[in-house]
């Protein structure tokens, strides 16, 4: 005789509370001589878009991208004869979490603007340069030095905008209208060394 046996699986889904950012808060201390290490660890945080929270603490978000950066910053600690302490935070209540959020955005959107601020003035220089007339191989390498100073900006902004800032699709579309106004330059420059060679 068979027997059947019935199992009965039951999920359970517990909803819980999104969890909080995690951060990582760097606390480095450096002899004050040589200047030479403690303007090294500052470049490297400014670059990696840590934000300050007070003299020799910076904060980032706590993601896989930024464990080079806990390295690269221990070696320049070490190179100058300092400490480290690396913390990770959610912050002590939500407005803390919150604020250190909104720290980061800001310090994001900031960079975002001043670089919409030079692709405006780059936008100016090319259209003064048309109303000019002035179609030389040497404005034009000029520009184009801008425009590729412009893009390497744009893709340091993107490395360190962790969060994913909403001004960064903007900035985009500045970039790209950057190049099309380049391109555009560059035809009426070929155009015009064509006509001066025939």
């Amino acid at each position: 005789m068979t027997s059947l046996i019935v199992t009965t699986v039951t999920y359970v889904i517990v909803m819980t509370e999104p969890t909080k950012r995690q951060w990582l808060v760097l606390v480095a201390r450096m002899p004050a001589e040589p200047a030479r290490h403690r303007m090294a660890l500052w470049r490297e945080l400014r670059r990696a878009g840590a934000v300050p929270l007070g003299q020799a603490v910076w904060a980032v978000p706590d993601l896989p991208a930024v464990r080079p950066l806990t390295e690269r910053v221990a070696a320049l600690v070490d190179a100058g004869a300092g400490t480290l302490l690396v913390l990770s935070a959610r912050g002590f209540g939500d407005r803390d979490g919150d604020r250190l959020k909104q720290l980061y955005v800001e310090a994001r959107e900031d960079e975002w603007s001043e670089f919409s601020a030079d692709c405006a003035k780059y936008l100016a220089e090319l259209a003064k340069e048309e109303a000019l007339g002035k179609y030389t191989l040497a404005e034009l390498e000029e520009e184009e030095q801008s425009l590729d100073r412009l893009r390497r900006w744009y893709r340091e902004l993107r490395s360190r905008d962790l969060l994913g800032s909403t001004v960064a699709g903007d900035a985009a579309g500045e970039l790209k209208q950057c190049e099309e106004q380049f391109s555009s330059y560059a035809e009426h420059v070929y155009a015009a060394l064509g006509n001066a060679d025939g």
